[in-house]
């Protein structure tokens, strides 16, 4: 049960990092195309606030607590479904720490220029 846990926490990562990736390149790609979904304010407030947690975490040293806790869960051992296997490949790479925080800080800061250039629709 616990290592069926881990892998849920594993896909729901990979869910957020999907939407984190995604998210700024479809504002972007959106405001070329008219989509005027890219302009919801309750999207791209979680849109933002998830790209500011991750910067924040990785500027602070801090590790991101979905891994934390996929880690706890899975006791140290390395058992995962065959699914989790290939979603893990996906999300987790074998470089520097630096690179992830450069790469982290620059996503925010154009997720904060898609805001400025690219803004929400006001409240109604």
């Amino acid at each position: 049960m616990r290592l069926l846990l881990a892998d849920l926490v594993l896909v729901l990562h990979f869910a957020l990092a999907v939407f984190i990736a995604a998210g700024v390149a479809c504002v972007w790609l959106g405001a070329a195309l008219g989509w005027q979904w890219v302009r919801a304010r309750t999207f791209r407030i979680a849109h933002l606030a998830a790209m500011a947690f991750v910067a924040a975490q990785a500027v602070l040293g801090i590790t991101c607590p979905l891994t934390v806790w996929e880690d706890a869960l899975r006791h140290g051992s390395d058992a995962r479904s065959f699914v989790a296997r290939w979603v893990a490949r996906l999300l987790y790479y074998d470089l520097p720490e630096w690179i992830f925080t450069v790469a982290y800080v620059a996503a925010a800061a154009i997720t904060m220029l898609a805001w400025r250039l690219v803004p929400p629709r006001p409240r109604a």
